[in-house]
């Protein structure tokens, strides 16, 4: 049989809208009564109807995350210190990945709007303009993570790209490397991590290589099919910058295949830092991304917006950070 509201109540020895209250966290309730009430649910197992609540214009105390690709470390853990965040302010994820493919994205945005969730928080990836700006006109509290949209107000929490991008082929450039290739998707955050490569080497003036082209997706067999292609072209690289770990996995197993030597022979350079950069063989240099730090910034942002109606729009854009370890070496 469903457990109700009634139930609880008559189990704690409170009325109705005394369960009601701590539900809600609302009204004035000792921390004694609240405890008493909360034990009760737990142990009788009583979970509020979010629908309803939703139908009677209550918060749902549910977010939507929408996020590219779950299969990407990057973005798995996001999610997770997203989530655990959400755990703390005692909200709810949803999360949703799109494979970076149009009609998920308006599937997944329409299916979260009947669930009534009271926020979405859009990461890198989404690329449809108009949903967010519909999403906006409908006053329905949007934030974006590991990216930007500079044309609309809304909060975001991002890593500043372009630095990335620069930090990564300086380092090369520092370590000797002329001809440095880079592997890459056209998205939004690879965009700007490849006007920072251009721009390093153009403050060095060196030239970027005719033989560049983009990944089909971020994963590790577009890294190793890129890379191949590099390493076989007429004038190889001696130094890959790719922009995401998962790519330059796939750029060190294109290295193995081809008889070339990580770093001796060939240097890499990942960006991301995820748990993988350090299970690699070699362990990978890379440039790091306070995963942590984004999941609960962009949370504390929505949750602002819902509870407290912050209306001030707020951009965090945090430092990447060059993190070293055995992909890479100097070259004579």
């Amino acid at each position: 049989m469903k457990v109700t509201i009634y139930d609880v109540a008559k189990t704690a020895g409170v009325s109705i809208a005394t369960v009601s209250k701590v539900i809600n966290n609302t009204g004035n309730i000792s921390e004694k009564t609240r405890n008493k009430v909360l034990d009760v649910t737990k142990k009788l197992e009583y979970y509020p109807n979010v629908m309803a609540s939703a139908l009677m214009g209550k918060k749902t105390k549910t977010i939507g995350l929408i996020i590219p690709d779950l299969a990407n470390p990057f973005f798995s853990e996001l999610a997770r210190h997203t989530e655990n965040r959400a755990n703390e302010l005692e909200y709810n994820l949803i999360t949703c990945s799109t494979d970076y493919l149009p009609e998920r994205e308006s599937k997944y945005i329409s299916l979260l709007k009947q669930k009534k969730v009271d926020g979405f928080i859009l990461a890198s990836g989404f690329e449809d303009l108009k949903k967010v700006e519909d999403l906006m006109k409908e006053d329905i509290p949007v934030a974006v993570v590991a990216r930007d949209f500079p044309m609309f107000p809304v909060n975001a929490v991002a890593i500043d790209d372009f630095m990335g991008g620069y930090q990564a082929t300086s380092y090369l450039i520092n370590l000797g490397h002329k001809n440095i290739g880079i592997i890459a998707r056209d998205v939004w955050s690879n965009r700007e991590r490849i006007r920072g490569y251009k721009q390093a080497l153009e403050d060095h003036n060196l030239n970027v290589p005719s033989y560049f082209e983009y990944a089909e997706e971020t994963n590790i067999i577009c890294g190793k099919k890129i890379a191949h292609n590099y390493l076989n072209n007429n004038n190889p690289p001696t130094a890959i910058f790719a922009c995401n770990d998962l790519l330059t996995i796939g750029a060190i197993k294109a290295a193995k295949e081809n008889g070339i030597l990580v770093p001796e022979q060939l240097s890499l350079v990942g960006f991301d830092n995820t748990m993988i950069a350090t299970i690699t063989d070699p362990p990978l240099t890379t440039i790091g991304q306070p995963i942590d730090v984004m999941g609960r910034e962009v949370m504390d942002l929505m949750v602002g917006m819902i509870e407290h109606n912050k209306q001030d729009k707020i951009r965090i854009t945090l430092i990447p950070e060059l993190v070293e370890r055995n992909s890479t070496s100097k070259i004579d």
